[in-house]
């Protein structure tokens, strides 16, 4: 090159940036995934794993040397590339029971992450495993708004963010857990959590300060908890999260939104929101453009399933094969025969009634029922697979109760089983784990109902039939340890439960022994949980002016009903410890006509009675 075109070149350059010619956009891909769940080996149509048959024939998908594959093959072919973990790695198969989180470090290493956030599942064996998984991982694993005690064996194994250079940009990752992990998980008393909003917000002020241009935040907070952080937090460019297992695509009929979601934030920018379901059935993709200003003009991308079009890393397969060797032997063990598809899918067994959970609750029922046992209540999100038909493999059931809770049986009032069911359905609008399987028990609830005031018409069986619950009236339960410990928000199992035992058999081999006794075993479903609502106990009228008469007429009545009840009231002023169900009890003579006081008092929020204000009691 001659020294003339040498300087013009030079004079050119110099003179962009004097005057400040637009430089070309800055294009960011981010391959991501979440929930893997401790799915080491490929997983079937039901997110459990794959035999060796149907792998072989190309129906499966995911697993960990699938999903290194499509990184590398997609890190190859993209430029500014990051690769993030959502969370929740731990906790789902037999691999994590037997390894405790060593082998979810090996090959999350070897996919060469550059960065992770710990998700609730992380702290189920308390701080050492996850400790020791830090120990053995040589990615970034963020803390976020989890504040870790000094006294934790987490200390200073966990950064609060990273801050990476990528392209030119300083691309700051930062992130936040669900703030209930507490309750979810078994973190030790050293570990707090922040409540994420309040936490980002932070953040973005300290990455920003530290000289970050563009700003990710990973979270395992669930894609509700997403939206919030999207709309609240000013400063993020692209969240990346997990937790709630959403299933986004603007292809795919069974996605639950598109790909990916975007929220108004507080300046007024739209900030996109990417997940991809769970169990490394998909990596994630999103390619983000921004201009010289760091607005972003494009947001592009697509979940990529992860099936047989990818070629399984051999050295990964090698490794998978040597580790699983001590466990093949158990997981293929047949334990029975199912005449059809067990249903265990998240998405019904934290909703409503599903055949996993009345096969789970009726096995945990009648190993317990010689001891005076007549309850049985198990959290939906204890059930994490489903079980397809034909021969049932021990493996199978560890995949789907992969926890090794214990049966734990103890003793409860008819109010704190209420208070539990109420518990249970509070969340069901997040997809909460909490949602209440049970056997022994009927009941019915109204998600348009506040939480808290949701369930109805619960009724015990006993002798053969069912009989309305007693409120004073103490029933035996069975449950499992995780939630007799307060879990998943069951404090009432804590504070109400009497003569306790936590320490019985394994839920697993309680469940495999009665798939055994009941083999072959038929999933049923039988209307023990009923969903209900305002609008659909009202029967539809032939005609439109009918069915509108009738409103009214209704309406009328229920104003009526509502003024006789005040004309004959009293009035109560809220002491501190009041609550609706004591009030009723004080006044009706009857806890359960707690709703009596609620009608009567339209305005107040029946979960949260302030002190001092003034109700009206109606007469019983």
């Amino acid at each position: 090159m001659s020294k003339f075109i040498t300087r013009l070149l030079l004079s050119t350059a110099a003179l962009a940036v004097s005057t400040g010619m637009a430089l070309a956009d800055f294009e960011l891909n981010v391959l991501h995934f979440n929930d893997l769940h401790s799915r080491i080996e490929p997983i079937n149509r039901f997110d459990s794993t794959c035999s060796a048959e149907d792998d072989a024939e190309g129906k499966c998908f995911g697993g960990v040397a699938r999903l290194k594959t499509a990184i590398d093959q997609r890190r190859a072919d993209l430029e500014n590339v990051l690769v993030l973990s959502a969370g929740d790695n731990f906790q789902g198969s037999l691999f994590y029971s037997t390894y405790k989180g060593e082998a979810e470090a090996e090959f999350l290493d070897l996919m060469g992450l550059d960065a992770n956030v710990i998700g609730n599942h992380e702290f189920d064996d308390g701080d050492d495993v996850l400790a020791r998984f830090l120990d053995k991982t040589t990615f970034p694993t963020i803390s976020g708004n989890a504040l870790i005690g000094a006294n934790s064996p987490l200390a200073g194994k966990m950064p609060e963010y990273i801050i990476k250079d990528v392209g030119g940009e300083k691309i700051a990752i930062i992130g936040a857990v669900a703030e209930d992990t507490g309750e979810t998980s078994s973190p030790s008393d050293a570990v707090l959590f922040m409540d994420s909003v309040l936490y980002l917000n932070d953040a973005v002020a300290k990455v920003k300060e530290a000289g970050a241009t563009k700003i990710i935040a990973l979270t395992h907070t669930g894609l509700a908890k997403d939206k919030q952080i999207a709309a609240e937090v000013d400063g993020i460019d692209l969240i990346v999260g997990g937790h709630s297992h959403t299933l986004m695509s603007n292809e795919d009929d069974k996605a639950e939104h598109p790909y990916p979601v975007t929220i108004t934030g507080p300046s007024g920018k739209e900030v996109p929101i990417a997940h991809a379901y769970a169990y490394s059935k998909y990596l994630g993709e999103i390619k983000v453009v921004f201009d010289d200003d760091g607005n972003i003009t494009s947001v592009s991308g697509a979940p990529v399933l992860i099936d047989a079009q990818f070629a399984p890393d051999p050295a990964m397969v090698a490794r998978i094969k040597e580790l699983a060797a001590p466990i093949e032997k158990l997981k293929k063990t047949v334990i029975a025969v199912t005449e059809a598809t067990i249903d265990g899918d998240r998405s019904n067994c934290r909703a409503r009634e599903c055949e996993m959970g009345n096969l789970v609750t009726d096995a945990m029922l009648q190993r317990v029922s010689g001891q005076g046992i007549e309850i049985a209540i198990q959290n939906g999100g204890g059930l994490r697979a489903s079980i397809d038909q034909g021969n049932v493999t021990m493996g199978e059931v560890l995949t789907v109760l992969p926890f090794q809770n214990t049966l734990s049986t103890f003793r409860l009032k008819g109010s704190d089983v209420i208070a539990a069911l109420e518990n249970g359905v509070s969340q069901i609008e997040e997809g909460g784990g909490r949602f209440p399987q049970v056997a022994g028990l009927k009941y019915s609830f109204d998600p348009s109902k506040p939480a808290g005031s949701r369930t109805s018409d619960v009724m015990v069986r006993k002798d053969g039939a069912y009989e309305p619950i007693d409120a004073d009236t103490v029933y035996g339960v069975v449950s499992n340890n995780f939630m007799r410990g307060g879990g998943d928000g069951y404090s009432v199992f804590v504070t109400g439960g009497m003569d306790a035992y936590d320490f019985g058999p394994g839920l697993e081999d309680v469940v495999a022994q009665y798939l055994t006794a009941n083999s072959p075993y038929t999933p049923y479903l039988n209307n023990r949980i009923t969903q209900v609502s305002a609008n659909a106990s009202q029967p539809i009228a032939k005609e439109a002016d009918s069915a509108m008469e009738k409103m009214e007429d209704e309406a009328k009545e229920g104003v009526a009903m509502v003024e006789k009840a005040v004309m004959s009231a009293e009035s109560h002023v809220v002491a501190a410890g009041d609550s609706l169900w004591k009030l009723a009890e004080k006044y009706l003579g009857d806890g359960l006509k707690w709703g009596d006081i609620a009608k009567a008092n339209p305005d107040q929020d029946p979960n949260k009675l302030e002190v001092g204000t003034a109700l009206t009691i109606p007469s019983k």
